[in-house]
C-alpha cells in the first residue's frame, strides 16, 4: 500500500499554494491547531507574516474568514453580539396596548440579534477561519470575553442562552508583543513564534511573492534588510517592507541595487527619518 502523504508537509503544500512560504515548524503548529481544535497564539514583531498566515491558511482551506480586529477600548457589543435596539423598539410600537410581558414580545429573540465577529464565528453554517488580530491591543479586563469561546467554543447570551459552535471554527490570534497576555488565554492556544527569516528563507519569499524580479535582487535585499535589521533602528524593516521595496524595483525597472537606487527608494522600507539617516549613514551612503 502506499504510504500515506505526510500532513505537515500537505500544510507546507498548500500554504505554500496561496503564496505563504512557511517552515515545517509553522505548518506543525497549524495542523496540530486543526486536529486538536486548539486556537493558535501566533507572536512576533509586527509585519512577519501573522495575519497573513490566518488569510492563507482560509484560503488552503477554502473556508469564510471572520476578523475580529482587536484595539483598546473593545468591548462586548462589537465583539460578541448586541441587539438591535431600533428594530426592538419599532416592534415594541406595532404592539403597542397588546397584553403580555416584555418577553412575550419576542423582541429577545434570534430575529433581533446582531452577530459580531465572535458570535458569527459560532454561528457559522460551515467551517470557517476565526483571526483574532492584535489580541494584545485588548484591556486586559476584556480578554475574558475571549475565554469561553476560546475553550468551550460557545457564547453566553442571557436572554436567549448558551449558543454552542455548529462547526469548530479553526482560529488564529496574533500579537505583537506590546504587553504580556494572561496566563488564562495562553494556556487555552498553541503558541507559535514567527520572527525574521534568515537571509536565504526570506529571499525565498521575495521570489515567490515579486516573481518578475530578478534573483540575484531578490537576494541582493534579502541580505541589505538582514544588514539593517541589526542596526539599532525605531522599526526594524518587516518582511511585507521588503516584499514592498522589491515591487518599488521591479517597478521602477531597476536592474541592480545601485546607491542612487538604495537612497531614492529607502523611504518605501524604513518608515522614520532618523531610521533612514541610521540607514544610510551603516551602509556608507550618505553625501
Amino acid at each position: 500500500m502506499p504510504a500515506e502523504p505526510n500532513p505537515v508537509d500537505q500544510v507546507l503544500a498548500d500554504l505554500h499554494g496561496t503564496g505563504y512560504l512557511a517552515d515545517v515548524p509553522t505548518a506543525t503548529v497549524v495542523h496540530l491547531g486543526a486536529v486538536l481544535d486548539k486556537p493558535v497564539l501566533v507572536e512576533g514583531p509586527a509585519g512577519t507574516g501573522k495575519t497573513s498566515l490566518a488569510k492563507s491558511v482560509a484560503a488552503a482551506a477554502g473556508k469564510p474568514l471572520i476578523r475580529l480586529q482587536c484595539y483598546e477600548g473593545l468591548d462586548e457589543s462589537k465583539a460578541l453580539y448586541e441587539w438591535d435596539y431600533r428594530r426592538q423598539l419599532l416592534e415594541l410600537q406595532l404592539r403597542q396596548g397588546e397584553p403580555g410581558s416584555l418577553a412575550e414580545t419576542g423582541i429577545f429573540g434570534e430575529d433581533f440579534l446582531l452577530a459580531r465577529p465572535l458570535l458569527a464565528a459560532i454561528r457559522a453554517p460551515s467551517p470557517v477561519v476565526l483571526l483574532i488580530d492584535e489580541v494584545d491591543r485588548l484591556d486586559i479586563e476584556t480578554e475574558a470575553l475571549l475565554l469561553e469561546v476560546l475553550s468551550e467554543y460557545q457564547v453566553s447570551v442571557p436572554e436567549l442562552g448558551t449558543v454552542t459552535a455548529r462547526h469548530i471554527p479553526q482560529v488564529f490570534l496574533t500579537s505583537n508583543n506590546t504587553r504580556d497576555l494572561s496566563e488564562a488565554l495562553k494556556r487555552r492556544c498553541l503558541f507559535l513564534h514567527l520572527g525574521y527569516p534568515d537571509v536565504p528563507r526570506e529571499t525565498e519569499i521575495i521570489r515567490l511573492r515579486v516573481p518578475g524580479l530578478a534573483d540575484h535582487l531578490a537576494a541582493e535585499i534579502a541580505a541589505l534588510v538582514a544588514v539593517l535589521r541589526a542596526v539599532d533602528l525605531k522599526k526594524p524593516p518587516s518582511v511585507a517592507e521588503s516584499v514592498d521595496w522589491a515591487r518599488t524595483l521591479l517597478a521602477l525597472g531597476a536592474g541592480e541595487l545601485s546607491d542612487e537606487v538604495i537612497r531614492q527608494t529607502m523611504p518605501v522600507l524604513l518608515k522614520y527619518q532618523r531610521d533612514i539617516d541610521i540607514a544610510l549613514a551603516e551602509l556608507s551612503l550618505v553625501r
